[in-house]
């Protein structure tokens, strides 16, 4: 994993926060430099790498007693009375400045669609049955997401989540079980890295280490490591 900073990649380092005092505003709440998003947009919350305790008492507040705070890969640490929830190793891989995605192969028979509001419940029952990570009702909200539907079932979806200055987040990908191997989750990463980089913006995306597979697919598409992220999870006082 290369080491090495890219343009205007520094808001990555704080991607939750970034987003939330930007284009997420409408979609979180704040108290001093605490921030979090609705509960039912997102899971993640933000405080500054330096947060002190007051900062850490701003978030309680808007979290509430005994509510679980996503911190995503904030590296501060909370005060030793918040309880530790989890702690998964990841990596945070950036698209290229100036690529542009191949021409992905399009199975036959299939149907790439915009997803909106009246898509929810069968987002959230691929959700279910895949799970790729956090998904609410109202997080199709954070931006675009596409699905393919064969035969009118969607069987494979990605959509945009973070959106720090100049980024787009890519999340949400997941591919039903009996319709695996047909390269749809490349078909769909191809759609929106050109839909991100045709607003003159750059795709980003975060992935668990232990997911070797999904790390090689992206990698095939043409993402590069920019750095190890820790993901972690704390219930508040």
């Amino acid at each position: 994993m290369t080491n090495g900073e890219y343009d205007g990649a520094r808001v990555l380092d704080d991607p939750v926060g970034e987003s939330l005092r930007g284009r997420h505003a409408e979609l979180g709440r704040r108290r001093g430099r605490a921030a979090t998003y609705l509960p039912e947009v997102a899971t993640f919350s933000a405080v500054p790498a330096d947060a002190d305790a007051a900062d850490w008492a701003d978030l309680a507040l808007l979290l509430g007693r005994d509510a679980f705070a996503d911190m995503f890969s904030c590296t501060a640490v909370p005060p030793p009375e918040w309880e530790p929830v989890f702690v998964l190793e990841g990596r945070q891989m950036v698209w290229p400045a100036g690529a542009r995605p191949g021409a992905p192969r399009v199975e036959v028979d299939t149907e790439t669609v915009e997803l909106g509001a009246a898509d929810v419940p069968e987002m959230l029952d691929l959700v279910a049955r895949t799970r790729p990570g956090p998904f609410r009702p109202r997080t199709r909200e954070l931006g675009t997401y596409l699905g393919i539907r064969v035969g009118g079932r969607l069987v494979a979806m990605a959509g945009e989540r973070l959106r720090p200055p100049g980024w787009t987040e890519l999340s949400a990908v997941c591919t039903a079980p009996e319709a695996r191997g047909r390269g749809y989750a490349a078909q769909l990463l191809g759609a929106l890295v050109a839909r991100v980089l045709d607003r003159d913006e750059r795709p980003f995306l975060h992935v668990a280490e232990e997911n070797t597979a999904a790390i090689a697919l992206y990698e095939r598409l043409g993402f590069t490591g920019r750095k190890h992220v820790t993901f972690r999870g704390f219930r508040t006082p």
